[in-house]
């Protein structure tokens, strides 16, 4: 016993090795970026500079017991649900539990506390049961769309078509805003379950498809919000009246600097307890029903738990006291520069690292390796989200400097991305659109924001309508590189499949190992 105990320890030191590997190459970059920035043209307070460093370090810490919680908790409890409520074969209880544990689990949403905060004109607990009402209803028509072999290009074409008929009908000075929602309810207590959801109910299909349809509840859920804010703004009228997040405070001294984590601690110790309460007690009930979990199972889930809530608590407190100062700073003075242009390509580099410290990005990345068999890679993953949350970034910074509306951007980058889920392979659809929600996360909401919101004050635009918007900008463009990475790996596969087989034949994604696509 003793011997397989120190195995046990030994292959967690392991895997705790390889995390902390992985979390200091997501952090590191960011923090060089901003350092470099901070000691040329871009000079902040000695303050702020602190709470950035204290807070990066915290992102670190927070983001490895995240990774090692949520691989031991979220992702068992998920797959286990949606194995156990799929071979119970009564679509009622299907749709009744799916409603309900999307409503839950959106309301568990840090991210959704805040942009209710943003749009004053509506009442908060109204939007939020909206929008949770909103993920609970597409995470239904997500599962029936995976039991009845929907087709997922042919449901997100129809929403987003409606989508964008709503936009007409709406204050335009609310159109960023209301795109914005989309990403910020999929952050990391959503994503995370939702994903292991959809893995276990593939799971006990046997079909070619199921690991195709494993992916794709994501994306879907990151209409429902969008829908139901456009729908809210045409009841309540919302418009320049809306008021963004009070000022961000100067630190003038090492007492001011512990003033805020002291307290930023209390205030995420509480938000993330209220956030996790209502998963555990759903999957608590949802375990006294079915008894499907051993004790020892039961056991690692509760540590699982446990790692979950201390590095949530840690990331947040860090990004939100430690980022969003630095963030706001350097974007108010790079946009004061006389070359006040520089901030698009430094946000593009920005972006492109920046994405990778996404807590929910590691989750997604490393599914779509364990599901694909290594076919596409989490490095190549990684590459895509890089390329395309740079691209947004760059675009958004454009939008902050010009003023041009959202809908310039977000109508045609849509139509690029819903065009192509009609000539590449379907779980590039599903992981694209994925992609997009998971991508926009807490450190874009903490950073990437108010570095836009900075940068708008400083040149006297409407924070409302040319910073807000960022959040669905990045949620945009992953859709279309990782399609076309889809597309690349299509016409890979095809000459591929002449050179082994020498005529037409279906080869398994599998047989192509750790592909050539992907390193390009």
């Amino acid at each position: 016993m003793k011997e397989r105990r120190l195995i046990f320890l030994k292959i967690n030191r392991s895997q705790l090795k390889i995390k902390f590997n992985e979390t200091l190459k997501a952090v590191f970059p960011i923090l060089a970026i901003v350092l470099m920035l901070c000691f040329t043209i871009a000079p902040i307070p000695p303050g702020i500079l602190m709470l950035f460093l204290i807070g990066a370090v915290l992102l670190t810490v927070g983001m490895l017991l995240f990774n090692v919680g949520v691989e031991m908790s979220m992702t068992t409890m998920g797959e286990r649900v949606g194995t156990i409520m799929t071979k119970s074969k009564k679509l009622w209880v299907i749709i009744l539990i799916s409603f309900v544990m999307g409503f839950i689990i959106t309301i568990s949403e840090p991210d959704l506390q805040v942009l209710a905060q943003q749009v004053s004109s509506i009442p908060n607990m109204v939007l939020i049961v909206a929008v949770a009402a909103g993920v609970g209803a597409f995470l239904v028509i997500a599962l029936l769309r995976m039991l009845f072999g929907i087709a997922l290009s042919h449901l997100l074409v129809v929403f987003y078509l409606i989508v964008f008929g709503l936009t007409f009908l709406i204050p335009g000075d609310f159109l960023a805003v209301a795109f914005d929602s989309g990403g910020v309810t999929t952050g990391p207590m959503t994503v995370p379950f939702i994903m292991s959801f959809g893995i276990g109910i593939a799971a006990i299909r046997s079909d070619k498809h199921a690991a195709d349809d494993s992916f794709g509840l994501v994306s879907l859920c990151s209409v429902g919000p969008i829908l139901a804010v456009l729908i809210l703004a045409m009841i309540y009228h919302p418009g320049q009246s809306e008021q963004v997040s009070e000022s961000i405070a100067v630190v003038e001294n090492t007492v001011d600097l512990w003033a805020l984590f002291t307290h930023g601690f209390p205030e995420y110790i509480k938000e993330m307890a209220v956030s996790l309460l209502p998963i555990v007690v759903f999957f608590g009930i949802f375990q006294l029903i079915s008894r499907d979990i051993t004790k020892k199972a039961l056991i690692k889930i509760g540590v699982g738990l446990v790692y979950t809530y201390v590095g949530l608590v840690l990331f947040l407190t860090g990004v939100n006291v430690g980022f969003m100062p630095a963030g706001n700073f350097l974007g108010q003075t790079i946009a004061g520069l006389s070359y006040a242009w520089i901030i698009i390509p430094i946000g593009m580099v920005i972006g492109y690292f920046i994405v990778l410290a996404e807590p929910a990005v590691f989750v997604l990345t490393r599914q779509v390796e364990e599901m694909t068999s290594g076919a596409i890679s989490a490095r190549a993953m990684g590459l895509s989200l890089s390329i395309g949350v740079s691209m947004s970034v760059g675009l958004a910074m454009i939008r902050v400097l010009t003023g041009i509306s959202i809908l310039w951007f977000v109508i045609p980058g849509y139509a690029i991305a819903l065009i192509l889920t009609f000539f590449v392979p379907k779980i590039f659809t599903a992981i694209a659109f994925d992609s997009g929600g998971v991508a926009s996360g807490p450190m874009t909401a903490t950073f990437l924001l108010p570095f836009a919101m900075g940068a708008c004050e400083a040149l006297g635009g409407n924070i409302i309508t040319d910073a807000f918007g960022i959040v669905a900008m990045v949620a945009m463009t992953p859709l279309i590189t990782i399609q076309v990475m889809g597309m690349v790996f299509k016409l890979k596969e095809n000459s591929r499949r002449r050179v082994v087989s020498g005529k037409e034949g279906q080869v398994p994604l599998e047989a192509f190992g750790d592909m050539e696509i992907i390193e390009l």
